[in-house]
């Protein structure tokens, strides 16, 4: 059986040192503060920005979160961006996604300024990831704790073979340059490859990040393979179910994240460590 990777644990562990580094902020008189923006009434959103904002306060820091109307303009919405963008108070501004059909997504993520775009989204920043800058930038959070993971459990990345299952830009994409930074082979499948499961059986490292529950199945994955399951969907009995079979994966892989208790937790462990990064970079 492989040997579970627990998110939970580790995101307490990285919990914890970004509680230490709050407070040793605020004995220099800085308070760490991250604003969340909301647009509409998306359930799932809703939820995902309750956590955060409660874990931001479990940790010391400051969290706002703005609410906004479904029909709010792209105009309106930038321009309180800006207002937060020129507030020297806040380290850090996140808009929730999904966002409604009248706002252009890719306009609301150039207009955060790299400085406090803790969801490391701005094209900026993303330039000084694929570029393999040595300067301080934050990063796209869910990758960047899955880097976070791989080290604490020792998996070896680099000459690596590495698979990503999805090319998005919140995941895929800087998956896939975080991997490569660290030496690793990398090969991103996606809708449009064919027999994609010909690469996954034989990557040593196997990240899944579709969305489609049960995508990839046991025969699917190499013998001993570390695999990182992305996924977070709703089975029949409304159930958190990852992209990655755990059942039929668990006794071929030889490390996996479970769904939910696995890359999840570390997300948002990650945004708060990022929230506090550049609150120091900013000094």
């Amino acid at each position: 059986m492989a040997e579970l990777i627990d998110g939970k644990q580790l995101a307490k562990t990285v919990n914890a040192q970004t509680k230490q580094a709050v407070t040793e902020l605020k004995t220099r008189g800085v308070n760490p503060k991250l604003i969340v923006i909301l647009v509409g009434e998306d359930k799932a959103s809703q939820i995902y920005v309750r956590n955060k904002q409660r874990k931001a306060v479990q940790l010391g820091i400051i969290s706002e979160t703005t609410r906004l109307p479904e029909d709010v303009s792209q105009a309106e919405l930038l321009k309180l961006i800006d207002q937060y963008n020129h507030d020297d108070t806040v380290n850090g501004v996140m808009v929730q996604s999904p966002l409604p059909r009248q706002i252009d997504e890719a306009a609301v993520t150039r207009a955060i300024l790299p400085t406090k775009d803790v969801d490391g989204f701005n094209p900026e920043n993303v330039g000084q990831l694929y570029s393999n800058s040595n300067l301080n930038f934050p990063v796209s959070c869910t990758p960047k704790g899955i880097m976070s993971m791989l080290k604490a459990y020792q998996v070896n990345l680099a000459g690596a073979n590495a698979v990503i299952v999805g090319r998005s830009n919140i995941v895929g994409r800087p998956m896939a340059a975080l991997l490569l930074n660290a030496s690793a082979t990398v090969t991103v499948v996606h809708s449009q490859t064919k027999d994609m499961k010909e690469y996954t059986r034989n990557a040593d490292i196997l990240i899944v990040a579709t969305g489609i529950a049960h995508l990839i199945k046991g025969e699917d994955i190499k013998p001993g393979a570390t695999v990182i399951d992305v996924g977070m969907n709703r089975d029949e009995n409304g159930k958190l179910t990852g992209d990655v079979d755990f059942d039929s994966a668990e006794p071929v892989a030889g490390k996996i994240t479970p769904v939910p208790g696995g890359v999840g937790p570390m997300t948002i462990a990650t945004l708060m460590q990022q929230t506090v990064e550049l609150t120091k970079w900013s000094e």
